[in-house]
Parts: C-alpha cells; structure tokens; sequence
C-alpha cells in the first residue's frame, strides 16, 4: 500500500519531545546518559583543536578509519553532521518519484517532500516484510531502515538487495546497524554503484548531542549529495569522535554493547510479555514496538507515573494504540512494566 500523510507536522515529531527532564526515558533510543568514559576522555583532549578550523588533512584520517572500519575505500566515505544531515541532502539527486517505506524513521521523507520532490509512502503491514513491499516501479529513489526504527525489524540483506532496479538509488538507514550483534545484515561493507548505506554514531555511543555520522557509497553520488554545502560542515569535535569511534577498540566496544543491548532485550520482551503485553517479533533493534489498548489513555497514564515512550501514531502506518520503547537494562525495564500494569488495571 503506497499513499501520503496530508501535512508534514507527524513527519517532524521525534522521541525527544516526548521525553522531559524527570522522566525516565523510554523514548528516546541513546544508550546512557553519554558518552563512554572513553570517548569522553578523547573528546576533552580534542578540546585544544576548537581554537583552529577544522582542516582537510583531519577529514581524510577520519574518512580514512571509517573507510577501513567497513573495508571500503576513502572516497567512499562522506563525513556527516548527525545521520539527519544525509537525510536532508537526499534532495540533491534529482529523483522523480522517491518511495519511502513505513513505519520507519520519518525525517527522510519530511526532507524529501519539504524540498518538493514527489514522494509516495510505501506502508507495510506485520510482519513487516520487504518481500510485501508494492514498490512503484517508477521509483528512482527507495528508502528505508534496516534493522527499522519503530518496528525493530532486521531485514535480510538479500531483500534490501532485491529492491534494485536500474536507475533507481536505494538509501538504506543504517543508524542502529552497530546495535546488531555481528551486523549480519549490514550493507556497510558493500560497493555497489546505485546504494548508499548511512551510518549514525549518536545511538550506541551516545553522542547525540555532538552529530556525528556517515553516509557510504559511490563517489559520484556522494559528489552529488554535496552540492552547495556549507564550508565546514562539521566542527573538530564531530570529526575527531567519528575517528575515534571507528577505530579498532571503540569497534569492538560497540559489538560488546550490541550483545548486552540484545541480552536485556530479550529480558524486556519476556517480562512484557508476562505482563500480558502485546510486543512485536522478532526484534533485533535496540528498541520495541507495543500494541496496547487505548493508547493515548496507557501514555498519559506512565508519564504521570513517571515514565516517558515514543507515541507511536506518527509513523506512517502505525496508530495510537502503538508505543515504542527503547531497550533498557533490567531495574529500569521493571518498573516500565510495572507502571504499564497499573494502566492497564
């Protein structure tokens, strides 16, 4: 089913604004609180750089670690201000008719049709299938997450693949690609001339204050994305955390964390589901999608127990009975379930 929202107001609401100082955050899909001691150690030593412009040297030893990050080359590489920033060029490519599958992330089709690019929304059902998926064929630019924020969702590459036709430009999303254990769908480490794979650093890591993130693919189409961009894109800081985060350490960090994301994980859908809480499956994000009864009534009710969700009626194809709800360690995913109980009677 393809169709488009009558105004751009749902495409621009994000977990952010559903959580407020207080609350305990369900909301939004950031790891902790920060940054891993770390990385804020390496931060505050890039402090003495902030009193210099950001150089060209200090972009290609970025783009050079992530390039080898994903055994890609350099100019394969194209340094972003948060994944947002890759979302917002898309309209750079010219596409006739851009598809953009849903319930996913929204800000790629705000950016698309804010720029007045012809977009159609491609709506899939559970469970969520890209083999469901009635794409247009006269789409020449398909969007879409994988795993895929809110339904958490891991597509198989072979179906993300199979979406390629000549002339056609396929984005996959990638911002929680690092929170899969071994990445095993992951097109990061792809060259293909027609895809192009966005990466976000803000989620896992934490840095979701600094943007930082990447887009990967062919140098033509990158060369593209970048027409009548601001000198200085990014500041010294972004660059010298997507280095770091990208290095062989921080990798493995990532894919630790990504083992105890899915851990806790598989302990909130066992203890919501003894709730007797509808939760979809399988799940491979760092997040879940919920269906509960009286939605709007269930929402109000956990943040006046103090606990903050992702509405979920402003995805396309989901309603107000769906909330989604970030993965959290044990203590934390407890009381959600126990202020969810108390709603529910």
């Amino acid at each position: 089913m393809h169709t488009r929202p009558a105004d751009l107001t749902d495409l621009r609401h994000h977990g952010d604004v559903d959580a407020e100082p207080g609350l305990l955050d369900f909301a939004v899909n950031v790891r902790g609180d920060g940054p891993p001691q770390w990385l804020r150690d390496r931060l505050a030593g890039a402090l003495t750089t902030l009193g210099r412009y950001p150089s060209a040297a200090d972009d290609d030893a970025a783009r050079d670690q992530v390039a080898a990050r994903h055994g890609r080359r350099r100019e394969e590489v194209l340094l972003l201000s948060g994944g947002a920033e890759g979302f917002a060029m898309l309209p750079r490519l010219t596409p006739s008719l851009a598809a953009v599958l849903h319930p996913s992330f929204t800000e790629p089709e705000w950016a698309l049709r804010q720029a007045g690019v012809p977009t159609t929304q491609v709506r899939l059902t559970p469970p969520y299938r890209l083999a469901d998926a009635a794409v247009p064929a006269d789409a020449d630019l398909v969007v879409l997450g994988n795993p895929t924020n809110p339904t958490s969702v891991l597509h198989p590459a072979a179906d993300v693949l199979a979406l390629r036709r000549p002339g056609r430009i396929l984005v996959v999303d990638e911002a929680f690609g690092d929170a899969v254990p071994g990445e095993p769908e992951s097109l990061a480490g792809v060259s293909l001339p027609d895809v192009l794979v966005l990466r976000s650093l803000t989620k896992t890591f934490a840095l979701a204050g600094l943007r930082c993130g990447y887009l990967l693919g062919p140098p033509e189409l990158l060369a593209r994305l970048q027409v009548g961009r601001a000198h200085w894109p990014l500041g010294s800081l972004q660059v010298e955390a997507i280095r770091a985060c990208c290095e062989p350490a921080a990798v493995a960090w990532a894919q630790r964390e990504a083992d105890v994301i899915d851990a806790e994980r598989a302990e909130m859908v066992a203890l919501l589901a003894g709730a007797g809480i509808s939760v979809h499956e399988p799940a491979r994000g760092p997040f879940l999608l919920l269906h509960v009864p009286d939605g709007e009534r269930v929402r109000q009710g956990l943040r006046e127990r103090g606990v903050a969700v992702r509405r979920g009626e402003t995805f396309p194809g989901l309603g107000p009975d769906h909330l989604r709800v970030a993965v959290r360690a044990a203590p934390q995913a407890r009381r959600l379930v126990a202020a969810l109980a108390e709603v529910l009677g």
